[in-house]
């Protein structure tokens, strides 16, 4: 590894591993989503990834009051988006049209209690027929996307174009004595709880979906919310919004009909 690579760069042992792609492949697939992303049309090129090192710092918070802090979700998504990118430029160095399977890890060490890594990880892939399957800014689209998934939107007239994301980390009130007390012995809605989290939700999908509209997605599928209090402690959660944004492709639905079953029964 290179001693001082650039921020934005790719160490110099990537360099080397990713020239060795040219004579084989690599691929974290199942042989199962290996086969179906060939059915697809594509084939792997190399195993992809991109991480970053980032220190989360601190942020002010009131053990009263409910609030988005917003300079750890600042730091969570910039982290997220350094991995990413530095695992997008490997698939542009391998000339891939997109990178399939992808994960998204955060991993805490014991140096560093401030401290993860952020890991972005994924197979790159490139179609058999030349035909370029970029997204709308030029670059490999990416997708967590299993192959059995990604080979059924295939199926459908779509494709992804991008893994789009929003975060939040927000900071949840501790309750009062006197709120304590009242809800003692009762089935009573905790409101204060039910808002923060509602509007924690609310900021990380609204964010999640104006990411998909800068690729002009026509949607997003195999959406999930992620909830982690990582190393906050129980009343600070990070709620991740996840999914893979798509466009419509020049390809036509091409999944077979269903058959009418005819019942012999009388």
């Amino acid at each position: 590894m290179s001693e001082n690579p650039g921020p934005e760069g790719l160490p110099e042992d990537a360099g080397h591993r990713l020239a060795e792609l040219r004579n084989l492949f690599t691929s974290d697939l199942s042989v199962n989503e290996f086969l179906l992303i060939k059915e697809a049309g594509f084939h792997p090129l190399g195993f992809v990834m991109g991480s970053s090192i980032y220190h989360t710092g601190i942020q002010a918070r009131k053990w009263s009051k409910s609030q988005e802090l917003t300079k750890l979700t600042g730091a969570m998504y910039n982290a997220r988006e350094l991995a990413m990118t530095r695992m997008e430029e490997e698939a542009q160095q391998l000339d891939a049209d997109g990178v399939v399977g992808v994960r998204l890890d955060v991993n805490y060490y014991e140096w560093g209690n401030d401290s993860a890594e952020f890991i972005a990880m994924g197979t790159a892939v490139r179609a058999e027929n030349g035909v370029s399957h970029r997204n709308k800014l030029g670059m490999p689209f990416t997708s967590d996307l299993s192959g059995q998934d990604f080979w059924t939107l295939m199926q459908t007239g779509y494709i992804p174009a991008g893994l789009v994301m929003g975060t939040c980390v927000y900071h949840i009130a501790h309750r009062g004595l006197a709120q304590t007390i009242s809800s003692v012995g009762q089935n009573v809605e905790l409101p204060n709880f039910t808002q923060a989290l509602y509007e924690a939700r609310e900021l990380a999908m609204t964010r999640m979906q104006d990411e998909g509209g800068r690729l002009d997605a026509a949607g997003i599928v195999g959406v999930r919310l992620e909830e982690k209090s990582h190393q906050w402690g129980s009343h600070t959660i990070e709620f991740l919004a996840l999914g893979t944004a798509v466009v419509r492709s020049d390809g036509e639905l091409t999944l077979p009909k269903p058959t009418t079953i005819i019942s012999l029964d009388h």
